[in-house]
């Protein structure tokens, strides 16, 4: 399972191809079980304090209640997880919808070669170098390997998270689906999509770039086209059934980049990228950032340092990767068209009619959308029945008249510790219990919820809050245990014949 697959359909693909791999090491498989000694090794050396301390839980049927259900599988998942282990809170249940070891981008709809992220970042080992990725990969490839390797491949990335999970024996349910969230008394009720349902008393939604709303698709689409005329470039499909088919890309991001080369790769007969933007972006100020100091205290600042910072940040955009660009621009069949975006799409028996906003026009057979996402609760089913009421930052904070956002205005505005807060105080008690590690944390936490480079520290308000909020409800019982302790620490019975008695 950790041996890294090639990308799909190598063997057939034009345009550029991927860098190989450094050859697997001689020895790998005894030097990752060498590996996971070493992990379990470290951890028992940092086990103090070692006993479990929060009290278990049933409901009013017996039913067992877990501590933290963790809703997402994927690198942000996982690693709460480990982190909640690490502080002795054990009963927990990580649920994801997808196939085991298909959590997440990597495998399904990621379409670039690499990570973007350096090669020496880390996040998921939250601090123990048995865990972090560089370990698991010299293991796998050799020191040499982790010298020539240049950036992670995705499918590689992948296997060093499969691992990861397996090494710790994190508790993850594959193939369940997260549909309501529910408040019963002191508990939550997690409903899933096969008419099962398990209990928590805090849970973390740790769903990713969409997790706060859904993938955006223009209305001009929506309204003009049946559903399979269209795709999204983050759909889990394959571009390989567009071979020879005439298509064309709506967006400028790096997943809408990716999806286009793969495209080109895989043999459609032409292929044009619309993007609003007048050029390509080329300077990700995100790399400046990856420091310490902005990781770490970024959520100490207040809401006006915090807007400038990220409305700052955002308005330079993210650069498509240099593979991204360069698999595209290999290619002849290749055209960019700059500047615009989409008035008016018609179903024809040419193909798909699509004007810009330049009056000009094409024909294509399928269009695929990478509009990025929307910031709409109301889209997710686990969410959608209290959405009405998650504060926003646009209702809390006045943007400056040199810093407009309407995008980040309609952000969650979430307290210290990753909860929601409510617009009605009272209306939804469930916040109380319920944490966002998802992208919906972009502006209350950095970029923590779903960007690998702000895992290490934003993960940290998140374990604390979830920690804290379960010693809050024990601490009672904790204190009365306390008082009553009589547990025999010192025997004083070598002293009896050394004891003097004083007498009045």
């Amino acid at each position: 399972m950790y041996l890294p697959p090639v990308i799909e359909h190598r063997d057939g693909r034009l345009g550029l191809l991927p860098t190989e791999l450094p050859p697997l090491h001689p020895d790998h498989r005894q030097r990752l079980i060498a590996l996971g000694a070493r992990v379990r090794h470290d951890l028992e050396i940092l086990v103090y304090p070692k006993d479990p301390w929060v009290l278990p839980r049933t409901d009013e049927s017996g039913q067992h209640v877990f501590d933290v259900v963790i809703v997402g599988g994927g690198q942000c998942g996982l690693s709460t997880a480990f982190g909640l282990i690490r502080e002795r809170v054990t009963n927990i249940l990580v649920l994801d919808a997808a196939p085991q070891y298909k959590e997440g981008p990597w495998v399904t709809y990621s379409r670039m070669w690499t990570l973007r992220s350096p090669k020496h970042l880390t996040g998921p080992d939250l601090g123990i170098p048995s865990l972090a990725p560089r370990s698991w990969f010299e293991a796998m490839f050799g020191e040499d390997g982790w010298e020539r390797l240049e950036k992670w491949p995705r499918h590689t990335w992948q296997s060093y998270l499969n691992w990861y999970r397996d090494v710790l024996a994190l508790p993850v349910r594959n193939e369940a689906r997260v549909t309501l969230l529910e408040q019963h008394g002191a508990i939550v009720r997690v409903d899933l999509a096969n008419n099962e349902f398990v209990l928590a008393r805090k849970v973390v939604l740790a769903t990713g770039l969409e997790g706060i709303g859904d993938w955006n698709v223009p209305e001009v689409v929506r309204s003009s086209l049946q559903k399979t005329s269209w795709s999204l470039c983050s759909d889990d499909v394959d571009s390989l059934a567009w071979r020879g088919k005439r298509v064309a890309v709506l967006g400028a991001g790096a997943t809408a980049w990716d999806r286009a080369a793969d495209l080109l790769e895989l043999g459609t007969t032409s292929l044009t990228l619309y993007m609003r933007r007048a050029q390509v972006l080329t300077a990700n100020p995100f790399r400046y950032l990856e420091m310490a100091g902005y990781l770490r205290h970024y959520q100490s600042m207040d809401d006006a340092d915090k807007w400038r910072w990220i409305r700052t940040i955002l308005s330079f955009g993210q650069p498509p990767t240099q593979d991204g660009v360069d698999r595209c621009a290999a290619f002849d069949n290749f055209s960019l068209h700059t500047g615009v975006s989409w008035t008016s799409l018609n179903e024809t028996e040419a193909g798909i009619e699509v004007t810009a906003t330049d009056g000009t026009v094409g024909i294509f057979d399928h269009l695929f959308i990478g509009c990025g996402f929307s910031m709409d609760p109301s889209n997710r089913p686990e969410l959608g029945r209290f959405s009405d009421n998650i504060l926003t930052w646009g209702e809390v904070y006045p943007a400056p008249a040199e810093y407009p956002d309407p995008w980040l205005a309609s952000y969650p505005y979430l307290d210290s510790s990753l909860r929601f807060r409510e617009r009605t105080a009272g209306a939804t008690p469930i916040f109380a219990n319920v944490f966002c590690f998802n992208y919906g944390t972009l502006v209350s936490n950095a970029h923590s919820g779903a960007s690998l480079s702000g895992i290490l520290y934003g993960i940290q308000p998140l374990i604390h809050g979830v920690t804290y909020a379960l010693w809050q409800e024990d601490e009672p019982v904790h204190f009365a245990k306390t008082l009553a302790w009589d547990s025999l620490d010192t025997d004083p019975a070598a002293l009896a014949k050394r004891l003097r008695r004083h007498f009045l």
